[in-house]
């Protein structure tokens, strides 16, 4: 049993000496010529101008994570779909109930008002969307 650990550290180690020399050997022979233009921000082409130390709204991550949690259950239940008939009654059970999850979820989000792209800080004070 001890072998089967003495392996997998082998690799643990043969793996972090391998990114450890492939690091030192970039740093060694990469040609190094900074200058003002290559230590610049890079905006899509355009001029940058400002910091690009901004801050930004925390609504674009929050409506990201919506997303990808209801995107989340079209992958688990596309599957499902596609042998819905050979399934039986209890899967459909269980597979409802899945969705009325995910529906109180919604519903949560939409009460709260997380689902809004544009809130004010009156909202916010006021009470309006939970926050």
């Amino acid at each position: 049993m001890l072998v089967q650990f003495a392996t997998v550290l082998v690799f643990i180690v043969l793996g972090a000496v391998t990114v450890a020399l492939m690091l030192l050997l970039s740093r060694l022979f990469a040609p190094s010529a900074p200058s003002a233009v290559k230590l610049s921000t890079y905006e899509c082409g355009e001029v940058p101008y400002g910091s690009s130390w901004v801050q930004f709204n925390i609504r674009f991550y929050v409506v990201a994570l919506i997303f990808i949690i209801f995107d989340v259950e079209v992958a688990l239940l596309y599957p499902w779909a596609v042998v819905f008939r050979s399934l039986g009654l209890l899967a459909f059970v269980e597979a409802f109930i899945f969705i009325v999850i995910l529906l109180a979820g919604l519903a949560y989000l939409w009460k709260e008002g997380d689902l809004d792209w544009v809130r004010t800080l009156q909202d916010a004070r006021a009470g309006k969307g939970g926050k």
